[in-house]
């Protein structure tokens, strides 16, 4: 009984990953050349390495008998059930993306380029990159944030006010990179 209340809770997360993915379709997704490149390498380790480590842990959990109070078991499921939803939004994401390249063109900000900013006195350095790519840590902002939709399209010496937690804040494009 428990294993067949399981395997619907796996289907209904799988599901409910195909429809979070589905309903995201009406946007095309944004990736700079390296993002592209990066989501490729993700999905070979996914398909390959991942998939057979899940499938030896299932294996695993199996021989140890009971699956109905198997807490391995569960666990090497659920991870499955996580894996095969990343493949599927990564396969889609390649199938959708729209790679943008570097823009030669420095006279305004465009996703893709790495732009060098001014905020309050303090000189700050950010790649503009897709929602998929944003990584703050690594200064890359998607394009989708309030920042980064308030650079698209700025000149250089061109300011733009960005409302944030803090208050509205003023930035100034220095220099496009």
């Amino acid at each position: 009984m428990v294993h067949s209340a399981f395997n619907r809770t796996l289907r209904g997360t799988i599901l409910l990953n195909r429809i979070i993915l589905f309903n995201s379709m009406d946007q095309q997704p944004v990736v700079t050349p390296e993002g592209y490149k990066k989501i490729i390498e993700e999905l070979n380790i996914l398909k390959t390495v991942r998939r057979r480590e899940i499938a030896a842990r299932i294996e695993y959990a199996k021989s140890l008998g009971d699956l109905s109070e198997n807490a391995e078991y569960s666990s090497a499921r659920e991870e499955q059930a996580f894996c095969e939803g990343r493949v599927l939004e990564l396969e889609h994401l390649l199938k959708n993306a729209l790679v943008i390249q570097h823009s030669t063109n420095t006279s305004a900000v465009h996703v893709g380029d790495t732009v060098l900013i001014e905020c309050s006195g303090k000189e700050l350095q950010f790649q503009i990159v897709g929602a998929n790519e944003a990584a703050p840590q690594e200064q890359k902002i998607s394009n989708e944030s309030p920042l980064g939709q308030a650079l698209i399209g700025v000149k250089v010496g061109g300011s733009v006010l960005v409302d944030t937690p803090r208050g509205k804040i003023t930035y100034t494009v220095k220099k496009i990179l």
